[in-house]
């Protein structure tokens, strides 16, 4: 979404960043703040500092991870609800319990995007997000409610490189995440039925969108052949 083509015109959609992971801070704070239409106005890394930021800021958009030193977010995101917080909240975080996803859409979670993402990911969220905040006045009938709620819901797959296939990017992601113990690029193409120079594209863009790590592997004769493995979540 370009500045000139999306929603708002209007004020900047303030952004505040709780996550307990500096780094991680750092990167969700440096991606939003390149969202057109968005401005990050603070980063808490803890459930009582984002409480005090929340006492002293004005916010619109909460981006929520659910791991936090001192409670869980939902229970921070449930007292804020009490004292009459009405921020909406995008849940950024790696838990994949539908139970805790249900809890989290009752206490007003928009939406939820999993760790690792890529800065294309967080955009797709923030644009969307952006265009349902942007809609006003009174709707005409169901359509144009499902239509609104529709352009939150359903976002678009960011797009793969030139050259890739996500059939193919499915067939290598589930052969690395198969392996534990890694992968070369020429064990992945011979398990896909695919090269091993087009295994390694395959392999090195998921390197790139953060959800697999290399490393050389050593013991044997030449140049060490590089091992990739699938990233775990552990948060």
């Amino acid at each position: 979404m370009s500045a000139a083509s999306g929603p708002p015109a209007g004020p900047a959609i303030r952004v505040l960043v709780v996550e307990d992971d500096p780094v991680a801070a750092d990167a969700h704070a440096l991606y939003a703040g390149r969202v057109p239409g968005f401005t990050v106005v603070g980063v808490a890394h803890s459930r009582a500092s984002a409480v005090r930021l929340l006492e002293r800021t004005a916010v619109d958009l909460i981006l929520l991870d659910l791991y936090l030193p001192d409670g869980h977010g939902l229970h921070l995101l449930r007292s804020l609800r009490a004292a009459g917080h009405a921020a909406d909240v995008i849940a950024v975080t790696s838990a994949r319990d539908l139970g805790v996803v249900r809890e989290g859409v009752s206490l007003g979670v928009v939406q939820y995007v999993l760790k690792p993402f890529t800065f294309a990911t967080l955009r797709d969220r923030l644009s969307r997000y952006a265009e349902f905040h942007a809609a006003a006045g009174e709707a005409s009938g169901q359509e144009e409610v499902d239509r609104a709620l529709a352009t939150l819901r359903t976002p678009q797959p960011a797009a793969l490189p030139k050259g890739l296939s996500a059939p193919t990017l499915a067939a290598v992601t589930r052969t690395l995440r198969a392996s534990p113990e890694g992968l070369t690029a020429a064990e992945a193409g011979t398990t896909v039925g695919i090269s091993r120079i087009t295994a390694r594209r395959y392999l090195e863009h998921l390197v790139t969108v953060g959800r697999a790590v290399r490393s050389p592997q050593y013991g044997q004769v030449g140049r060490p052949e590089l091992q990739y493995r699938w990233i775990t979540a552990t948060r």
